[in-house]
């Protein structure tokens, strides 16, 4: 058994003051979530903590604890994920390493049981009942419907990938040693009971994954246990550790993880080229040559005053422009998102209804899956190379390969990564933002120069399922 930072009852005031506010007003939480749209998911997701509460509260702040005490969202947490639906899974080609790691903690640190190749479910039982050992699973959502619905809406909600990780510990064992993530977490406690540890983070908002002494974390901030209905949220950073209590069978809870690589330093790292690119452009002052020899000294501390002067240079351009470029991270979200959940693998999708013509009326579809962005042409490898509008989205991303890392659904045949999308001139850039900006509108209406115009770019859409014909 892990050392125990502390007994239940001594758990921090604030925890205690958020489990009272929770049972307080668990009789408000809903039995199911709400898939209306992603605003009303996260906020069945968290309820019933207000959506405006949770964010100038706890987001990247602070833990939060729901206790809720509802059979109903019990139930509903329970049909998510379950230890008797390994046996199923398991004949479905599972792999040890890429979907399922068998590991303990053993003296403060994470011992992989994993064996070679396929997973056998009767050896990874033989894992579970008598080496005590922790099964997870990798993101679930490529098998388990209900988990695609819920990130999938997510996704949209934060504009950013949402993975998950299901964790199976039996009684009397702890999985993982206490550890810091790279993501903001949302925990849902599907069966029996979880004992948790949280401990003030050593790196604020960490941008990386680091196991953590006993001896360096001090006493648990928060100390709780986590029963079936119960949600969890902390910001990345936040030491933790967890463990199945003796009495109870095992533990299964999934863990839904979000904003990897997603703040304003990585915005930067993928705007500022574009930016430097613009701006040079117009000013000459960006296009002076460096210093001879400037690449081969081993000291430019001289130059940092130059580029100090020169970013006050972008800073006054980005004051001055209406766009900022950020084609990479906008291409990573899209391609590598879930699609949308419409009871069936989406590649199937295909255009329905009227095409469209001239004098039809249109309405953009799947709004939360595509996006328009400004770039040099990917196709014309000439020196001078034209801006074009690219239209990516995510209607056609496979779904058994989201978050596992592989490029296989977006390789094209010279190795490198594509999206699903469309290519337009640059001219056609308003009439674009014509149709995302509305609720409908009129194909004769598009800002463009020709008829035959405005009826190609309708039918481009139309036949990427983008939109729809009223």
């Amino acid at each position: 058994m892990p050392k125990k930072g502390g007994k239940h009852a001594e758990m921090g005031k604030e925890t205690q003051t958020h489990c009272k506010r929770a049972k307080l007003e668990a009789a408000c939480s809903p039995s199911v979530l709400c898939f209306e749209n992603p605003d009303s998911l996260f906020r069945s997701l968290i309820s019933p903590i207000k959506e405006e509460v949770f964010f100038k509260e706890y987001w990247e702040q602070k833990p939060l604890l729901v206790q809720r005490n509802d059979p109903l969202v019990a139930a509903y947490y329970l049909s998510l994920f379950q230890l008797s639906d390994l046996k199923e899974l398991c004949s479905q080609d599972l792999y040890y390493g890429r979907d399922v790691n068998i590991c303990r903690c053993v003296n403060g640190k994470k011992k992989v049981l994993n064996k070679e190749g396929k997973v056998n479910y009767m050896q990874l039982k033989k894992d579970f009942d008598q080496k005590k050992a922790t099964i997870q699973f990798h993101q679930p959502q490529r098998f388990k419907e209900e988990l695609w619905k819920i990130q999938e809406k997510l996704e949209c909600y934060f504009g950013s990938l949402v993975g998950s990780n299901v964790y199976i510990t039996p009684q009397g064992s702890q999985g993982l040693p206490p550890h810091y993530d790279d993501v903001e977490v949302f925990i849902l406690q599907l069966e029996g009971e979880k004992h948790w540890r949280l401990y003030k983070p050593t790196v604020h908002l960490a941008r990386e994954y680091n196991v953590e002494s006993e001896d360096r974390i001090g006493n648990p901030t928060h100390e709780f246990i986590l029963k079936p209905g119960d949600l969890l949220y902390f910001p990345r950073g936040t030491i933790h550790q967890a463990d199945t209590p003796l009495g109870t069978s095992h533990s299964t809870h999934v863990t839904i993880s979000t904003y990897q690589n997603n703040s304003w330093g990585d915005f930067l790292l993928d705007a500022i080229p574009g930016l430097v690119f613009d701006t040079a452009k117009d000013d000459v002052v960006l296009r002076t040559s460096i210093p001879r020899q400037l690449l081969m000294q081993v000291n430019t501390a001289d130059s940092t005053k130059k580029l100090s002067s020169l970013l006050r240079r972008l800073a006054d351009h980005l004051d001055h422009t209406r766009e900022l470029r950020s084609s990479d991270m906008k291409k990573d979200f899209i391609m590598h998102r879930l699609p949308p959940c419409l009871g069936c693998d989406s590649g199937s999708l295909t255009p329905g209804g009227k095409l469209p013509k001239i004098d039809s009326k249109i309405r953009l579809q799947f709004r939360d899956h595509a996006l328009i962005s400004v770039e040099p042409d990917q196709e014309n490898a000439d020196e001078i190379r034209r801006e074009m509008v690219y239209v990516y989205h995510s209607l056609k991303n496979r779904r058994d390969t989201h978050m596992m890392g592989t490029e296989d659904d977006t390789a094209s045949e010279d190795g490198t990564s594509q999206t699903h999308g469309l290519r337009f001139p640059l001219s056609y850039l308003e009439a674009l933002k014509q149709i995302w900006s509305s609720s409908t509108v009129n194909v004769k209406e598009l800002n463009l120069t020709s008829d035959e115009e405005k009826e190609n770019l309708a039918l481009s859409l139309w036949s990427e399922c983008l939109i729809e014909v009223l």
